[in-house]
């Protein structure tokens, strides 16, 4: 972005410099991420205070915080209000975060906005709507009250998933052929801030994840694609920044890919969450599923051998 706002460059550190834990906020959306954050964080002795997005937080979370509340995403202010009120200067994002509802034909009465967050979209996300450009919105919304946003993984980086072939099963040659066809096509969508998923056959494009999610465009390649065999493949961005968006897998990804007949997944080493990583790899196991994590340049020597 060009217009001019708050820094996001500069990264607070979750521990104090005396060594003592400190109070961190978290910004939490669906899914296992924020649950694992939380359970890190106080179990190396934080106080964990959660702001949950309304209509993707699960509420049973509050279980696993020291505070609670809830607030639309279009309520911007009354999040910075309350971490401030709870003296936190430091958020971690964790979970997804559904954008279908900018779509909802009434989404002026369901999800009136306040001020904070009209300020956020008109000065920095008047451009569009993309994931990146939604999100830093956000940070720098919270740095004008010197609410600073740090990598959640920072609490939790054994949840990134190592180099190397996470099954027994491992590709074939001709899924390599695929892996790398899919590599190249998920790092330009990616680029472009369209998603983080293709799916591939024979070095044809079967599906390109968007708003939908992961899971929602492996179900569509399985009607596309009958009779299955399919590649999933899922990397993170060129610009990934590990603040948010971070490209996760759970055991629900390879429950989805065995009902849609996807028979690997290839995903980015050290850039990708694996949610409960050895019940994934046990599931994955199971239904005859390959999973391999890789990076560019491995890929490149591979196929080039």
């Amino acid at each position: 972005m060009t217009e001019e706002g708050p820094t996001i460059d500069s990264q607070p550190a979750l521990i104090t410099p005396s060594g003592r834990p400190r109070r961190v906020g978290l910004l939490a959306g669906s899914g296992r991420f924020p649950f694992i954050f939380a359970d890190a964080a106080r179990s190396q002795g934080h106080s964990v205070f959660c702001m949950g997005v309304l209509g993707n937080v699960e509420h049973e979370l509050a279980d696993h915080c020291d505070g609670f509340m809830t607030a639309p995403l279009t309520r911007i202010g009354k999040a910075i209000r309350v971490f401030k009120r709870e003296k936190i200067d430091t958020v971690g994002m964790a979970g997804k975060i559904n954008k279908t509802f900018m779509f909802d034909p009434l989404l002026a009465v369901r999800h009136v906005p306040d001020w904070r967050s009209i300020h956020m979209w008109f000065r920095y996300a008047r451009e569009n709507k993309k994931d990146d450009t939604l999100l830093l919105a956000v940070i720098r919304e919270f740095a004008r009250d010197n609410i600073k946003f740090q990598s959640a993984l920072e609490f939790c980086p054994e949840i990134l998933v190592k180099h190397g072939f996470l099954t027994k099963r491992k590709p074939s040659p001709s899924q390599w052929r695929d892996i790398k066809f899919g590599w190249e096509m998920a790092k330009e969508i990616g680029r472009m801030d369209i998603g983080q998923t293709v799916v591939v056959n024979q070095t044809a494009v079967i599906a390109v994840e968007a708003i939908e999610g992961t899971d929602k465009a492996i179900q569509r390649s399985g009607e596309l694609c009958k009779r299955g065999g399919f590649t999933v493949v899922k990397v993170a961005k060129p610009q990934q920044d590990m603040r948010f968006d971070v490209p996760t897998i759970g055991l629900q990804t390879i429950q989805t890919m065995h009902e849609a007949g996807g028979r690997v997944l290839a995903i980015e080493s050290e850039k990708t969450i694996i949610l409960d990583e050895p019940d994934v790899i046990d599931l994955a196991n199971k239904l005859g599923i390959v999973i391999v994590a890789l990076n560019a340049e491995e890929l490149r020597l591979r196929l080039a051998s």
